[in-house]
């Protein structure tokens, strides 16, 4: 009912520059259609209507396919009908006045056409709605000529291009004008012309444009026809045509003996069973497949059965016939100009979708970096295996979801939300080091249950305070939505930001450790201990800021990967492996082997991806067996340390 007020809204403002009776008079003249229409007497009346020019005939075809079109028995004429609170109310046709309210519906006699009238009537309103001043009826204009390719739509489509103030819509049209020129051009130059064009274009409307002109049929004949584009010649038992279908196929379409299978053979023989004999052959022998092809080639030689078709008789068959695949399209030309253009697009298609998967991979790459960086920092540097870590990424997270609960403003919530993070998972990895780890140092072992068991009694905590379900951390608005290249290379917005928070914190903790005072305290502390105490550095004084600063890492980290995955408790656990296999692969205590480790990992673990894109599981399989291969040759990562920085 909203779109017939909106009729009537623009029934009443629509310039007239015919005399008021004009459309009246127009469908009168095809009374007897309109009241009753079909698929094929339709045709005329929506021509004479579109060819009358007269401003008010949108509306009408909108009304009557909506079924909203009734003829009035009093006046015997249409009016538009629409449902009010004192029944059914009838406006004029013209201008969308109101002439009667609350008559019955005995009085009027709805006007309902079946689906196939109001298709065409939908195919009719197209011409009028691709130069509407409504964007949006443009728009859905298009999305149905689009869906269905009329070439009757492609004179009113070139005529509303050059008036069409939107951009992105006139793109559009221009592109849809091509693909109804490439198919239904009025000359072969016209068409070749567009099919060019459209080798490059990848989209899916495109591609499938191009393989409705290449559709082929397979074609069974002695002499091919005058005039057949044969698209390839096909030979029975090769190239995919098996001899059994290729001889079916004769069968069908030219009357050829059937062959005669298992089934038909066991038949013929019970119902040709003379006595304890069919054939001549006892029943009794009748318990192998050579004697039954005796007995029913007996029963050949005596009529009572149709004869075996055998690989000699499929072979002559076959060198009488011959096969043949053949273009739907007719001129070669235009299939030889959309095979190349197909081509064309292939390899353009196969390099975007390895350039998107290889930005899948940065983006995947990206992720695993941030989580495993500052365990780069605690496990890399000092040599602490911390279990926990995973906790802290999700304490980070955690962290965004309280801040989003107190401010609203997603934009705000996440720049107090890093800092935040980072102060929280920071003062809780002081924490840890203090009470924990700091009794440890140099027992791999212990540290690596006494964390373990910190992590298990994080996630129980966390359990206790968030509860079990998800929790959402929303993005900004300006994160929504993806960065589209082409029609097969698009990234979301939200891994963009994750990547480039990535690469601020390798320049970040590269800048800490190479060019300030606590960096080089850091690495002296790591490299010798009782040296850097000697040279008046408080090795515990490093520790605890090291420590808390790879941990303080972990809870930005979490805010971000919150952004693009789950908030659970449990989250932290699917990311600690990867992680400590960034670490372990990229080269223990590098900040650059860390790179490289994530960089590794997220394009092999992408790679495996596209070739089994139906099972992730398995992609992290065969990962963990890749890199357990890996560090058999290279125990010491990508980018092992050297010197005394090597620890030998």
């Amino acid at each position: 009912m909203l779109r017939i007020f909106s009729l009537v809204i623009a029934l009443a403002w629509l310039p007239f520059a015919v005399s008021a009776q004009e459309l009246q008079t127009l469908l009168q003249s095809h009374r007897d259609v309109i009241i009753k229409p079909s698929r094929k007497s339709v045709g005329p009346v929506l021509d004479t209507l579109v060819a009358s020019g007269l401003p008010t005939v949108p509306g009408f075809l909108e009304a009557w396919q909506d079924k909203s079109i009734y003829l009035r028995a009093e006046d015997d004429l249409f009016y538009v009908g629409t449902t009010g609170g004192a029944g059914l109310v009838l406006l004029d046709v013209e201008t969308g006045a109101e002439v009667v309210a609350g008559i019955g519906k005995k009085d009027a006699k709805q006007i309902k056409p079946n689906g196939g009238v109001r298709r065409e009537i939908g195919s009719a309103l197209v011409a009028f709605q691709l130069s509407d001043p409504d964007i949006a009826r443009r728009t859905q204009a298009l999305d149905a000529l689009a869906r269905a390719l009329d070439p009757a739509q492609l004179g009113p489509l070139v005529a509303s291009i050059d008036g069409e103030p939107d951009a992105a819509l006139k793109a559009r049209k221009q592109k849809l004008a091509n693909y109804l020129q490439a198919r239904f051009g009025e000359t072969p130059t016209i068409r070749v012309a567009a099919i060019q064009n459209l080798s490059s274009d990848l989209s899916v409307e495109g591609r499938a444009v191009l393989s409705q002109i290449l559709e082929t049929t397979t074609l069974v004949a002695q002499e091919l026809p005058d005039g057949t584009n044969v698209a390839s010649i096909l030979t029975p038992g090769e190239g995919g045509l098996a001899r059994d279908v290729a001889y079916q196929m004769l069968v069908d379409d030219h009357d050829l003996p059937a062959r005669v299978g298992p089934a038909d053979i066991r038949r013929a023989l019970e119902a040709n069973l003379d006595g304890g004999t069919v054939g001549g052959v006892p029943v009794a022998q009748l318990d192998s497949d050579d004697m039954r092809l005796r007995a029913y080639d007996a029963l050949v030689t005596e009529g009572a059965v149709p004869a075996r078709v055998d690989a000699e008789a499929m072979d002559a068959a076959f060198a009488d016939w011959g096969f043949y695949t053949v273009y739907v399209e007719s001129d070669p030309t235009i299939t030889e100009a959309a095979e190349t253009a197909q081509a064309s697009v292939k390899t353009r298609v196969g390099l975007s979708q390895t350039a998107d998967i290889g930005m899948d991979a940065i983006s995947l790459a990206s992720i695993y970096f941030l989580a495993a960086i500052g365990l780069a920092v605690t496990f890399g540097v000092m040599g602490v295996i911390n279990m926990a870590h995973g906790e802290f990424i999700m304490m980070g997270a955690y962290t965004g979801y309280v801040v989003q609960q107190i401010v609203p403003d997603y934009t705000l919530s996440l720049i107090v939300a890093l800092p935040l993070a980072f102060a929280v998972t920071f003062g809780a990895g002081v924490a840890m080091e203090r009470l924990v780890i700091r009794w440890l140092y140099h027992r791999p072992l212990e540290t690596l249950l006494a964390t373990f068991g910190i992590s298990i009694a994080l996630q129980q905590l966390a359990k206790n305070i968030f509860g079990t379900q998800a929790r959402p951390l929303t993005s900004p608005g300006w994160l929504d939505g993806a960065w589209v290249i082409n029609d097969v290379i698009q990234i979301s917005y939200i891994r963009i930001a994750i990547f480039v928070l990535a690469l601020a914190f390798l320049c970040l903790l590269l800048f800490i450790l190479k060019r300030t005072r606590l960096g080089l305290e850091v690495r002296a502390v790591t490299q010798n201990p009782r040296m850097a105490a000697s040279m008046g550095i408080n090795p515990e004084k490093i520790k605890i800021l090291t420590f808390g600063l790879g941990s303080g890492i972990a809870g930005i980290a979490g805010v971000a990967i919150g952004l693009y995955a789950k908030v659970t408790s449990e989250m932290g656990a699917d990311y600690i492996v990867q992680s400590f296999m960034t670490v372990v692969v990229g080269g223990v205590g590098n900040v650059w082997g860390t790179l490289a480790g994530a960089t590794m990992i997220g394009g092999f673990q992408k790679g495996v991806e596209w070739l089994n894109p139906s099972n992730t599981l398995a992609a992290q399989t065969y990962m963990i067996l890749f890199i357990i291969l890996f560090i058999q040759f290279r125990p010491k990562g990508i980018v092992a340390l050297k010197g005394r920085a090597a620890g030998d």
